[in-house]
């Protein structure tokens, strides 16, 4: 480690304590997506003790603070404020209704604040060839349909996810490149993964099926089941899964969410919702009009009529090499803790079938991302727990402003090169374009 290095880990050990239970408490108060109004409040409190100016309310409940030079690359450290709902969580807060840190998101959020505690030494911040923003924002985890139409009807939001909003917003237009982590999201033992494995993207359906009440003793005969229509179009979802390709990564999920009105009427109006993802956005195309077309096909057989909605879910993200930058702060920090602490870098042949709104931001900008140990158990599960609290809430801060520090360096050759190398799907522009075919 140089000078600095050893300057950027020591402001972080410093407040190693302080990390901790920032982090512990953010577990326990953990809040929904566009909801994060404590979270959001803690951090900003935060963030303006070390001296920075904070801009709130992006996105409801987004901030950002920023400091270095604006004439040149701006890295936006990036974490998630939400949690999930996770009831059986032994941590979940009840005051939320059961929402819980068993995605690890108040992990990101001590390495956004952590970061930030680093480049709060003026000597730091003004060897930076770049700008740095301090980025925390909301809902990453999917807003469910019926909350996002409420948040719409009041003038709040108009999508579900927090990184798709404040795109849509222009709220990253003057960020060139951002670093992202998580907790493993793939299996791995090391206690730092370098890159990022490819995540799926996912649109989600909403099926309401019509078809005619009738005395379901009486008359059955004079009705329209749209239950069964409902149940035959689950059928032909099932049976068209052999026509998914393996490389794309395809699944669906189905939930009946409202199955008829009373036992002894023929169900007149049925809803399904649904889930469609694939590894890239043809094939998650090609299966959203596949699963339009099974349950219109089937609700017409019964002499129902099915309307189907689609609503934005998360773009699919692609696999994302380790850096240079990576590299060289993956080596102080492992000298910081010592010959035992294992670095690996993120396998190409290794499918993440979950999705993020992170493959939103990839859609646009290059990505910098690693994920971390220190954890247990299942990302969202009510077994997913800090083991090792070093590792999962104050490493992470180290290897995001060490990262930065690198990329921001020399001219901040290794950001310009990141930059250069990346080809963005969409420019910022076409990708609000694109969402317009969304509700």
């Amino acid at each position: 480690m140089d000078r600095i290095e050893q300057r950027i880990i020591e402001a972080i050990r410093a407040k190693r304590e302080e990390l901790i239970a920032f982090g512990e408490e953010t577990f326990r108060s953990a809040e929904t997506g566009y909801e994060e109004f404590n979270t959001a409040r803690r951090a900003a409190d935060w963030l303006r003790a070390l001296g920075y100016t904070v801009t709130e309310g992006l996105a409801v409940t987004g901030l950002r603070a920023e400091t270095g030079r604006k004439d040149g690359p701006t890295l936006a450290i990036i974490g998630e404020l939400d949690g999930i709902l996770c009831p059986t969580h032994p941590q979940a807060n009840a005051a939320t209704g059961g929402f819980s840190h068993a995605c690890g998101h108040h992990a990101q959020i001590n390495a956004v604040l952590g970061a930030a505690l680093a480049f709060a030494d003026p000597e730091i911040a003004g060897l930076l060839d770049g700008r740095v923003v301090f980025f925390l924002v909301p809902a990453e985890e999917y807003v469910p349909i019926e909350r996002r139409v409420r948040l719409a009807a009041e003038g709040k939001v108009r999508r579900c996810s927090g990184k798709s909003e404040l795109i849509c917003l222009g709220a990253f237009d003057d960020i060139d490149l951002a670093l992202t982590t998580h907790a493993h999201m793939v299996d791995s033992s090391a206690d730092l993964l370098l890159g990022n494995n490819c995540s799926t993207g996912t649109f989600t359906k909403r099926v309401r099926i019509v078809g005619r009440a009738a005395h379901a003793a009486a008359a059955p005969y004079d009705g329209i089941n749209a239950l069964s229509a409902a149940t035959l179009g689950l059928s032909a979802i099932g049976l068209l899964r052999e026509g998914f390709r393996e490389k794309d990564c395809v699944r669906v999920h189905t939930n009946i969410t409202h199955g008829g009105d009373v036992i002894n009427v023929v169900p007149a109006d049925v809803t399904v919702e649904g889930m469609v993802r694939a590894a890239n956005l043809e094939a998650l195309e090609a299966v959203s009009a596949k699963f339009d077309r099974a349950f219109a096909g089937c609700a017409d057989a019964i002499g129902a009529k099915a309307e189907t909605e689609t609503w934005q879910g998360y773009l699919p993200g692609p696999f994302i090499p380790a850096s240079q930058a990576q590299r060289q702060a993956a080596e102080a920090v492992q000298a910081a803790f010592g010959p035992d602490f294992t670095v690996e870098e993120a396998d190409p042949s290794v499918q993440n079938y979950a999705s993020t709104d992170v493959g939103d931001l990839a859609q646009v900008m290059p990505i910098v991302n690693f994920s971390h140990g220190g954890v247990t158990g299942s990302l969202h599960s009510r077994d997913f727990a800090v083991t090792d609290p070093d590792k999962a809430l104050v490493m992470p801060a180290a290897m995001m402003a060490l990262t930065a520090w690198q990329l921001l360096q020399n001219g901040a050759a290794l950001a310009r090169e990141t930059i250069a190398g990346y080809h963005t799907p969409f420019t910022r522009e076409e990708y609000r374009k694109y969402l317009e075919q969304f509700r």
